[in-house]
């Protein structure tokens, strides 16, 4: 598992937003802050795009506005109706002005001029749960954030409009909300109270949250929710806790990290996991690579919940039956193998036994590489080999350690393979001899003891310096 996770785990790009993702991901994200009415909001517009981008990183296809009037905010949410429809994951995004009437909530477009409940009704004002129902009802995960609890000024003119014979429930913030199934619905604040903005030019105290911790790597969503609860608790001085309803079902991830991948689709093949990828890809190539010799089933049924049309699935769900079998059948050892190869572990010491110098090093190395666990035959066996190693162990179902001992050389040795030959080593380079230009003396005659010593040429030493003079001339 851990050579799983660090084969993926540099390929992480897979979840952004530059990488294909099978699931459907789609978003509604609208800031509206210029008000023509009332006193203008600096910050949704802020806050809407900086959530429009995040969202994006992450693959989501985000219908994004800004400052949009009651007919651009109908047009906006139309598209998001069509484009939502079917969606895996439907995210709804709204910062701006909002109101409750008669325990019903209302999002304001920037031309809103509420002077009565009439004019609420009647269209004036988008109404909240009628929306969320017709742009993202069929959608399998629906994910909705109102940073719409504002201090709202039309409040105070819909009360003044009320008759003598029926009163008019207004609220400066929004009404309780009941998730249907399949839904997280999450306020800036409690039902009723009214959430900060914000300093001008930044992001409000929930968008900040959200931005912080709904995307991080390997955050499931309902957990990501209570750390924006404690940050928004804690940056307000505890006054204003977030407020949300949900009704989600199974885990959901908006941007899990590699290992968060391999657990959940390992521990629950039907987990809500919207960040699979494209089968066919480089990533679903090298996912492969990393499992293929695996003896675990959970990590190839965790490639077949990540990639359920990918090309290797064959041979996956043909894997994971050959090692149900084995597991069921008793073991037998190979040929030439000991029955211990099975149980005995192995390991430095164990090893440091089988007596391994750098050309049996070597030839362990390129007998892997022939039965396909790649690796370089240096004699050296460095932290690649090891892995290779336990990778081979783990294919053959020995106990794995990345070490080797006695019983497991053996039946390496016993693997039918064809090695490459070595190459043959590069010929010392001859050292050039320098021929001498004087004469050699003659070599030493040994006397027998009482012979008379030779007679010495008179004129030798006259030859044996003018060669030496001679010699050095030469040069």
């Amino acid at each position: 598992m851990r050579q799983l996770v660090f084969a993926l785990s540099a390929l992480s790009v897979m979840f952004s937003a530059t990488a294909a993702l099978a699931d459907k991901r789609v978003a509604f994200v609208v800031g509206n802050g210029a008000y023509k009415n009332v006193d203008p909001l600096p910050n949704p517009p802020i806050d809407a795009k900086a959530m429009a981008s995040t969202l994006r990183n992450v693959g989501f296809e985000v219908i994004e506005g800004s400052n949009l009037t009651r007919d651009g905010m109908t047009e906006r949410l139309l598209e998001f109706g069509r484009k939502a429809q079917g969606a895996d994951v439907a995210l709804f995004f709204y910062a701006g002005h909002g109101i409750s009437v008669n325990n019903i909530n209302y999002l304001l477009p920037v031309d809103a001029n509420l002077k009565s409940e009439m004019d609420v009704k009647l269209g004036a004002a988008i109404n909240v749960e009628m929306t969320l129902e017709q742009t993202m009802g069929d959608a399998k995960v629906k994910l909705v954030f109102l940073d719409a609890c504002r201090d709202n000024p039309f409040a105070a003119k819909i009360r003044s409009s009320g008759s003598a014979t029926r009163s008019v429930a207004v609220s400066s913030g929004l009404a309780e909300m009941k998730s249907g199934e399949g839904t997280l619905i999450a306020f800036a604040t409690s039902p009723g109270q009214t959430a900060l903005d914000g300093k001008s030019g930044g992001n409000s105290p929930f968008t900040r949250a959200l931005l912080t911790n709904i995307t991080a790597p390997g955050a499931e969503i309902q957990q990501a929710m209570t750390k924006v609860r404690a940050q928004v608790q804690d940056e307000t001085n505890r006054g204003q806790l977030p407020w949300g309803h949900t009704n989600l079902i199974g885990a959901v991830y908006l941007n899990p990290d590699v290992q968060t991948q391999v657990q959940v689709a390992a521990a629950s093949p039907t987990a809500t996991m919207p960040a699979t990828a494209v089968a066919g890809s480089d990533v679903e190539l090298e996912f492969w690579r990393s499992i293929k010799d695996t003896n675990r089933p959970e990590e190839l049924n965790a490639y077949i919940t990540m990639y359920p049309n990918g090309q290797f699935k064959p041979l996956a769900l043909a894997r994971i039956a050959a090692l149900q079998e084995a597991a069921t059948a008793p073991r037998t050892a190979g040929p030439g193998a000991d029955k211990a190869v099975y149980t005995e572990p192995a390991s430095q010491l164990t090893e440091d036994k089988v007596g391994l110098n750098p050309a049996k090093r070597r030839d362990v190395q390129r007998r892997l590489n022939g039965l396909g666990f790649d690796t370089k035959a240096t004699g050296t066996f460095d932290a690649g080999t090891r892995s290779v190693i336990t990778r081979w162990q783990a294919a053959r179902g020995y106990p794995t350690s990345g070490y080797l001992n006695k019983a497991q050389h053996t039946a390496l040795l016993a693997e039918p393979v064809t090695l490459a030959e070595e190459p043959a080593p590069a010929p010392k380079p001859v050292r050039r001899q320098v021929q001498q230009t004087y004469d050699e003396a003659p070599p030493p005659v040994a006397r027998r003891q009482g012979a008379p010593a030779p007679a010495v040429d008179p004129a030798l030493p006259g030859r044996f310096i003018g060669g030496v003079v001679g010699g050095f001339l030469n040069r």
